[in-house]
């Protein structure tokens, strides 16, 4: 039994050493993509090692202002569950998610208000602050 166990450690300290290889590199990948250094789009499309057996939806919560509910959104949107692995993705499925991606980028002006969230109103609209913008 003990020589069992001395036999496996070298295996196991391997498989422990390319574990946090793999866990420090994805960090790393993540970082990029929430500093905009890189994009979740070109990610997806690429597909590194380090991010093969990634889920797309750390990925996509990786990116700046990308919640649990938004990630949910896109990826029902395109049919894909957030669980999915991004280098089990096929060729058509990671070209959707990717165009889906470039074409929504994740600052983009929604609702009428601007980037940092308050409310553009026009001058013509009969509001007070119109009023006073023509006067």
């Amino acid at each position: 039994m003990l020589s069992n166990a001395v036999e496996d450690q070298p295996q196991q300290l391997r498989a422990l050493g390319k574990a946090n290889r793999v866990r420090l590199a994805r960090a790393e990948l993540k970082r990029k993509v929430a500093a905009g250094e890189a994009t979740a789009a070109a990610v997806i499309r690429e597909c590194p090692w380090e991010a093969a057996s990634m889920e797309v939806g750390d990925l996509l919560r990786s990116q700046r202002r990308w919640g649990a509910a938004r990630c949910r959104r896109l990826l029902v949107s395109v049919g894909l569950p957030d669980h999915k692995h991004i280098g089990t993705l096929t060729d058509r499925q990671r070209n959707v998610l990717a165009a889906v991606l470039e074409a929504a980028p994740a600052g983009a002006k929604r609702n009428g208000s601007s980037v940092n969230g308050s409310a553009e109103v026009p001058p013509d609209s009969g509001s007070a602050i119109g009023e006073l913008a023509l006067v």
